[in-house]
C-alpha cells in the first residue's frame, strides 16, 4: 500500500521562514561580534546588563522572548505529534531513535573530557540541534534533496529540542520554590481544563494564562521558558491539517515570522558579542570548548547515523523508501548546528562565569559553522533523491514486513 504524507503549509512556510530568518541570524550574530570587539565594545555589551523593571534587558531576552520561541517548538510538537511524522509511532520511531543518539553520543563526548571538572555543567550544550537553522540549510538545497529528509530532520530536530527542554528543566534548575512551582502547575492544570472539559476555544485567555504560568515559573526557580512548551499543549489543536478555525493553527502561523525575524535576531544580538582576546584559539584547545566542538561536529552525525543504522538493523524500523544512509549522515552533519539552544544552555550552565561563556560561546559558533558547512556541502553532492519520479512533496511507504537486515549504501 502507498502513502503519500503531504508537507503542510505550515511546515513549508517555516522551513521558508527559517531560510529566510537564518540570514538575518547570521547577519545579526556578525554585527554582534563586530560591535562587541570595536572601540565602543563595553558600552555595547554592559547595555544587555542594564536592568529595566527589576531585570536585566539581556535576562528580559532569555526568558521573556525567547519563552515565546520555546511557545513556537511546543506548537510545532504538537503539530508533529497530531499530524506530522511523529503522529504514526511506525514512522516516529527512527527520528525519535536518531535524536536519542544525537543527544547521547555528543553528551557523552563532552563528559569524558569534562567529568568531574568545573566544566562538567556543560555537558548539555553539544545535545542541542537549531531547528530554524538545520531546517534552513536544507531549504536552499530545495528539492536537490528528498521532501522525506526534511520530514525525518524536523521530526529529529524537535525531539532533540524535547529533549534539551527536559536537561535544561531537570538539570540547569535554581533553587526551587515549591509553593510558586505548585502555583504554575495549578495554572498549567487550568489551562487545560478550559481546553478538555470547558472547551474554551479563543486564544486570548490561554495567552493571559500563558503569561502568569511564566512568572510563577521564573519565581519557582525552574527556567521560566518551559512555560512556553507547557502553554503549547493546552491550546485548542484541530486534528484538520492547517485548520484556520484552530487556535494552536494559528498561533503557530502568526508566530513564525516575529520568531524568526525579530525574537531570534534579538537573542543573536545579545548572546553573540563575543570578546576575542589574543588567546581565542588557544582556549579552543581548552577541555570545555573541545567538547562542544567534537560533541556537535562529530558526536552530532555518528551518534544520529548509528543509532539509525542500529535500530533500522534490528528491525524495529525502516527508512522511508526515498531516503538512504548518505541523507540520514547529511541530517546527522546537519543536527551539528548548535547556535541557538547551545548558546541558551551555556548561559545556563555557567552562570556569572563571563570568561567560560565567552569561549563556549566561541566553540558553538565554529562548531555550527562547520557543521553547516559540511552538512550543506555532503547534501549538495551525494543527496539527491533515489528516484526522479518521487513527488517532492510527499513520502512513501508500504506495509510489508520491517526487514531484518537493511544494507548499508552510502551511494
Amino acid at each position: 500500500m502507498r502513502i503519500e504524507k503531504r508537507l503542510s503549509n505550515t511546515f513549508k512556510e517555516f522551513s521558508e521562514s527559517g531560510k529566510a530568518g537564518g540570514i538575518v541570524l547570521i547577519a545579526c550574530t556578525l554585527l554582534s561580534l563586530s560591535i562587541a570587539n570595536s572601540p565602543v565594545g563595553e558600552d555595547y555589551l554592559g547595555f544587555w546588563l542594564s536592568y529595566v523593571a527589576g531585570l536585566s534587558i539581556e535576562h528580559w531576552v532569555n526568558d521573556a522572548l525567547m519563552a515565546v520561541f520555546f511557545l513556537l517548538i511546543g506548537l510545532e510538537l504538537k503539530r508533529e505529534l497530531y499530524n506530522g511524522e511523529l503522529s504514526d509511532m511506525r514512522n516516529a520511531i527512527l527520528p525519535i531513535v536518531a535524536a536519542a543518539g544525537g543527544i547521547a553520543v555528543p553528551a557523552g563526548i563532552h563528559f569524558l573530557m569534562n567529568g568531574g571538572t568545573a566544566t562538567q555543567a556543560g555537558i548539555g550544550i553539544p545535545m542541542a540541534t537549531d531547528i530554524a537553522f538545520a531546517l534552513g540549510v536544507l531549504a536552499l538545497l530545495g528539492s536537490r534533496v528528498p521532501a522525506s529528509l526534511k520530514i525525518f530532520l524536523t521530526a529529529l530536530a524537535v525531539m532533540d529540542d524535547l529533549g534539551a527542554i527536559v536537561v535544561i528543566a531537570v538539570f540547569y534548575t535554581a533553587e526551587l520554590s515549591f509553593v510558586y512551582l505548585m502555583a504554575a502547575a495549578g495554572v498549567f492544570a487550568a489551562l487545560l481544563a478550559m481546553n478538555r472539559v470547558l472547551r474554551v476555544m479563543p486564544l486570548l485567555p490561554y495567552l493571559v494564562g500563558g503569561a502568569l504560568m511564566w512568572f510563577l515559573m521564573l519565581k519557582s526557580g525552574v527556567h521560566a521558558t518551559i512555560a512556553g512548551v507547557l502553554l503549547a499543549f493546552t491550546i485548542p489543536y484541530s486534528v484538520k491539517e492547517d485548520d484556520p478555525t484552530s487556535a494552536s493553527h494559528r498561533l503557530e502561523h502568526a508566530l513564525h515570522k516575529p520568531v524568526a525575524f525579530l525574537i531570534l535576531p534579538i537573542f543573536a544580538l545579545a548572546n553573540t558579542g563575543i570578546v576575542i582576546g589574543a588567546g581565542w584559539a588557544q582556549e579552543l584547545l581548552s577541555d570545555n570548548s573541545a567538547g562542544i566542538l567534537l560533541g556537535l561536529v562529530l558526536g552530532k552525525p555518528v551518534g544520529i547515523f548509528l543509532f539509525s543504522y542500529a535500530a533500522v538493523v534490528a528491525g524495529i524500523c525502516r527508512l522511508p523508501l526515498d531516503l538512504a544512509w548518505k541523507h540520514v549522515l547529511g541530517a546527522g552533519l546537519l543536527g551539528g548546528i548548535g547556535f541557538t539552544m547551545s548558546i541558551f544552555i551555556t548561559n545556563l550552565a555557567y552562570p556569572g562565569e563571563a570568561g567560560v561563556i565567552n569561549a563556549s560561546k566561541m566553540a558553538i559558533l565554529l562548531a555550527s559553522l562547520v557543521a553547516g558547512v559540511l552538512g550543506f556541502t555532503w547534501l549538495k553532492l551525494f543527496g539527491a533523491p533515489l528516484a526522479s519520479d518521487l513527488d517532492t512533496d510527499t513520502m512513501d511507504f508500504d506495509d510489508e514486513p520491517l526487514p531484518k537486515k537493511h544494507k548499508l549504501d552510502m551511494h
